[in-house]
């Protein structure tokens, strides 16, 4: 059973609003999202059996809303129905309620929104589910306003007609129930595993194909509004391209991000990227910032840079990385998860100007000159160029965004590039110290051992392939952070840090995102207890998530019974998905280290996920960047030399310069009282490099492809000469 409604892609405060109501037990969670509803008539249950036993006790439905500190429309739906005492009065009479973050628990989100789209054809969030005490849903949908609208039912309507339906309809209501989880079942039947037959260069190709048939060559992206960042796409086009020689590829990821930069997606004062544009034009975002954003998409502009050396994509990684140092990052080293779309009750609220505010702001800092090129720069409107959602009234504030390049402004006004670059930055030093003096949106402060991976791999890279030491040490500081104070009494990894708690227990993600990130900071340090803590990682997901059977790994272990079914994530949404970043991570590890476990296991998950992957490509890119290393050529580079010795860093840096997404580089210090000790710490890991030494006292490189090696060479231009 389902209601019409349309898709509400969300965006969603945690400081508690106590509206004269006593705190329910929300209040002891530790979720800013569940924090954010303690004070609602509404007596919220988090998800628990105590809830559940509550509902088989006193025959009443579940109604549980899933949704996000950051999320817009989660704002909304509670400031209009969960914090109006007519439906609180409903839900309390008629249901037991459940809020349930969906970033805490992905795992039970994953369920029901899978439910949500099978009997609506659409989800977002909030997403609302009404099901039996025993979690099988018979009633879905996203967000609800307190009255019925043309084309939306209301709270107050559709709470009591689902009440009825549960006293009057209740054996057809358990029907659909067990009907619906059913159906995810049979989804996931047809998922991993579900096909014979293997991936190949075809199934790159069609991807290929249809990224290139869906892309915009006017904006860049690969879909209509709304336009979300899809970075993963990206990243497999770039390795197309250097896979093919086809620069089309390269094209279309330069088009996305120069567009994407432009555009008010980006945050042009404080940097870092918007979750998503709902236009066309990259122009007006939900306002809402996320770690995984900044995350995947500071590693494309990384490696676009590697490819093009255009120093502009360079700099926007550089702008990335100085807003997550600035903004998201928690005191003991490890990340925050996002920052809210909202502030003092709108959303955008802290990032528009109006065009009075800039002059004012402006022309008394820098002087009226500089007023007007912050105007034609960032394309300031004295009517705005921002509309209110609900209205579409335009609200007399500007979106600040880029239609000109600062060489095209200098070339209109007659000036020098850099004098127009310099201004600019001026007029951005000044916006920035006038909106420290605003509302901040919330800081969603919770640490995600999934998306804090995305950020090591992502800063441990930029670090590396910049020369940054510092991005490779606040990497390395997070890594410590959540290998650390992330495990419970038995050492096992956990998914949630807060307000000095780590809790719930880690899924397959967690595991796969911070082996890649740990391989990352190997790359970026050569200290080879990144790599035996990333073996570790993927041991413990191996055998707690993998499925003997059909293969691939579930979403969570089998030890997780609170969950009604147990998914394996192969899509890619906004992150890549469980199995594909598995696959990932389990080919870099077993190429870096020889293990041929790795490799026999990241074969069969190659094998599993031929039906989903090879039925839509596209659909699963970062498989496609795990298939691209797959298929090869790929190559395994040993370097032995003096850690400080000339010939050592200039062959180390001939490799780092180069975009080689299939080679794999180890450092193996030459013999003497720490780098024995350094070199013994890389064979523990990776046997095969013990026979690997120093040629002629010089550092030596040694190329190797398919478990042979060339020889030996002591010649930076022969060991590329080898690589190509």
């Amino acid at each position: 059973m389902s209601d019409s409604d349309s898709d509400s892609d969300c965006d969603c405060d945690p400081a508690p609003r106590d509206a004269g109501h006593r705190a329910n037990r929300l209040a002891r969670e530790k979720s800013p999202y569940l924090l954010q509803h303690a004070f609602n008539p509404v007596d919220w249950y988090p998800w628990g059996e105590e809830a559940f036993e509550r509902s088989r006790a006193e025959n009443r439905p579940i109604f549980l809303s899933i949704g996000y500190a950051t999320c817009h429309w989660c704002h909304v739906m509670e400031h209009e129905s969960f914090e109006d005492p007519d439906v609180a009065a409903l839900l309390n009479r008629d249901f037991i309620s459940i809020k349930v973050d969906r970033e805490e628990r992905p795992d039970i989100d994953g369920v029901y929104m899978t439910v949500c789209q099978l009997m609506t054809g659409q989800g977002g969030w909030p997403l609302t589910i009404v099901m039996t005490p025993d979690k099988q849903p018979f009633f879905a949908g996203t967000y609800f306003p307190r009255e019925s609208v043309v084309g939306r039912r209301g709270m107050l309507e559709l709470l009591p007609r689902l009440a009825g339906l549960w006293r009057e309809r209740r054996a057809d209501v358990e029907a659909a129930g067990a009907s619906a989880l059913q159906a995810v079942r049979e989804v996931e039947a047809q998922g991993i595993g579900s096909a014979d037959g293997s991936l190949d260069e075809e199934t790159l190709r069609r991807g290929f194909s249809d990224l290139l048939a869906r892309f915009d060559p006017h904006q860049g992206g690969f879909s209509r509004a709304p336009r979300f960042p899809a970075p993963h796409q990206l990243l497999f086009l770039l390795r197309w391209s250097d896979r093919t020689g086809d620069p089309r590829g390269v094209k279309m990821v330069e088009k996305t991000l120069v567009s994407m930069r432009r555009g008010g997606i980006f945050d042009h004062v404080g940097y870092g990227f918007h979750r998503y544009s709902t236009d066309a034009r990259w122009l007006v975002p939900h306002f809402e910032k996320m770690l995984y954003d900044q995350a995947l998409l500071a590693m494309a502009y990384t490696e676009l840079w590697q490819i093009t050396g255009d120093e502009a994509h360079r700099r926007v990684a550089g702008e990335i990385f100085e807003y997550v140092a600035r903004d998201l990052t928690d005191p003991g080293g490890a990340f925050h998860s996002a920052e809210d779309a909202d502030s003092e009750g709108r959303e955008g609220a802290f990032y528009v100007w109006t065009r009075e505010e800039l002059d004012e702001v402006v022309g008394a800092a820098l002087g009226e000159e500089a007023a007007r090129l912050a105007r034609r720069a960032f394309q300031v409107e004295a009517r705005g160029n921002f509309a209110d959602e609900a209205s579409g009234l335009r609200t007399g504030e500007n979106i600040l965004h880029l239609r000109e390049t600062p060489a095209e402004i200098a070339a209109a006004l007659g000036e020098e590039v850099t004098t127009v670059e310099e201004s600019l930055e001026e007029v951005r030093r000044v916006l920035f110290e006038r909106r420290v003096t605003r509302v901040r949106p919330l800081l969603d402060d919770k640490i995600l051992t999934d998306w804090n991976g995305l950020m090591i791999a992502a800063m441990a890279g930029g670090g590396r392939v910049f020369g940054d030491e510092p991005l490779v040490e606040a990497a390395a500081r997070a890594a410590d952070f959540i290998l650390e104070r992330l495990r419970d009494e038995d050492a096992r990894l956990l998914h949630r840090h807060r307000d000095g708690e780590s809790a719930i227990p880690a899924g397959a993600a967690d595991h796969a995102c911070l082996a890649w990130g740990l391989i990352e900071l190997y790359a970026a340090t050569w200290d080879p207890r990144w790599l035996r803590e990333a073996r570790g990682l993927l041991d413990e997901l191996l055998e707690r998530f993998w499925d003997p059977d059909r293969h691939g790994v579930f979403n969570v272990d089998a030890e997780q019974r609170d969950v009604p079914v147990r998914q394996k994530e192969v899509y890619d949404g906004a992150t890549p998905s469980a199995n594909a970043a598995t696959w990932y991570a389990l080919l870099r590890l077993g190429r870096l280290t020889g293990d041929l476990e790795l490799l026999d296991r990241a074969e069969s998950l190659r094998r599993a996920l031929a039906g989903p992957v090879g039925g839509a490509p596209s659909a699963h890119t970062m498989s496609l960047v795990a298939l691209d290393l797959a298929l090869g050529p790929a190559h395994e580079v040993v370097v032995s030399g003096e850690p400080d010795s000339t010939d050592t860093q200039h062959m180390l840096a001939a490799l780092t310069d180069r975009y080689g997404p299939r080679t794999a580089v180890l450092f193996k210090p030459a013999d003497g009282a720490a780098g024995g000790r350094a070199a013994a710490d890389l064979e523990a890991v990776a046997p095969f490099t013990g026979a690997y030494d120093v040629r002629d006292g010089r550092a030596t490189a040694y190329v190797c492809s398919h478990f042979a090696c060339r020889r030996p060479t002591t010649d930076v231009a022969e060991m590329l000469n080898q690589l190509s």
